[in-house]
Formats: C-alpha cells, structure tokens, sequence
C-alpha cells in the first residue's frame, strides 16, 4: 500500500486524513491470469488499481473479433468508467493477462469520499484529465500515422510489455494483423 500511497501523491498530495479516507474503502485482490475484472454486458460498480500484474481492455464486435484499446501495466487505475459513470451497460472488457494484484473498491463508496475531501476529489479530476489525454493521444495516432510510427510508440511507451504478451494482442493494440506486425518487426 505504500507504492501506492506514493503514485497518489505524484498525481495529487494527500494528507494523512485523505490518505486514510481513501484506503478505507479500497481492500487487496488477486486475480489470475484469464479472469476478468469487467466483461460487456454488465453494469459496472468497481473501480481497481493495479499495483501488479497486466490488464487489458478491449472490444469484441459482432463477429468475435476482439480490438485491444489499451493496456495497463504497473501502478494504475483501472476501470469500465464508461459504465461506471452513466450506470448504462458495460462495452468494454477487461482481462488480466498475467497474475494481478490490485485493490477493488465500490465506485459509490469512493464517490462519496468527493463532497467532504476536495484532496480526493482532486484526484479523481486530475485522473480524468490525464484519461482524456492519453485518449485524445491514442486517437490522434491511429488516424495520422502509419503502423510503424505506431509500433515505435508502443515500444517506447511499454517497454517489455511485447516480450510479457501474445504478440496477436500487440497487434490488435495497433490496428494491424499479426503477419503485419511481423513484417514490422523484420525492417
């Protein structure tokens, strides 16, 4: 919890008081490779940080076939906030592709914590903002560059993920087959 308690603090300073509000409603999980944390469908209520493991989030359409939108490795928050925030059905999957240690919290129980905290409120704007970002970002890439830029940006934003991972997954991430990926991977 100490790990944590200092990406907290990078994101937003916490007093001890926030601090321990915020702990109280969080408890330790562990899920293993394959289990889900979200799957499409349901109404959502869990938000999650990761503290170990690797996570992906992705799409299934009509026919099956799954689209991977992000991965989330290390210290992160992780959620279905789509359904979270509109208590609307779930769209998105989230799978552990490795062995997960996280901590689960009730969406509503951290939602309350808002009005009487403004630290954590903070927090959960300043998330917000950078899930904006990093979405406006991602967006931007695979409409104006080519898949090799886009293979380049991964490396570098996720190094030795692709060594952790099925390489099909990587390939999903960037929009192109898996024989596209490797003809990347052979330049």
């Amino acid at each position: 919890m100490d790990e944590v308690q200092v990406y907290i603090n990078e994101i937003t300073p916490f007093s001890a008081e926030s601090w321990k509000n915020f702990r109280f409603v969080f408890r330790p999980q562990k899920l293993n490779k394959g289990d889900y944390l979200a799957t499409e469908g349901g109404i959502e209520k869990k938000i999650f940080i990761l503290s170990k493991g690797i996570i992906r989030a992705f799409y299934r359409n009509r026919e099956g076939q799954e689209y991977n939108k992000t991965f989330f490795t290390g210290l992160s928050f992780v959620a279905a906030y789509s359904s979270l925030l509109t208590g609307r059905e779930n769209k998105i999957n989230l799978q552990c592709l490795s062995d997960c240690q996280l901590l689960e919290a009730s969406y509503s129980s951290l939602t309350a914590l808002y009005d009487g905290n403004r630290e954590i409120e903070r927090l959960a704007r300043k998330l917000a903002e950078q899930f904006f970002v990093l979405k406006e970002k991602r967006e931007i890439e695979l409409v104006t560059l080519n898949a090799g830029d886009r293979y380049d940006i991964f490396k570098a934003e996720h190094p030795h993920l692709e060594q952790l991972i099925p390489q099909y997954h990587v390939a999903s991430y960037l929009g192109i087959t898996p024989t596209q990926l490797s003809r990347i991977r052979a330049r």
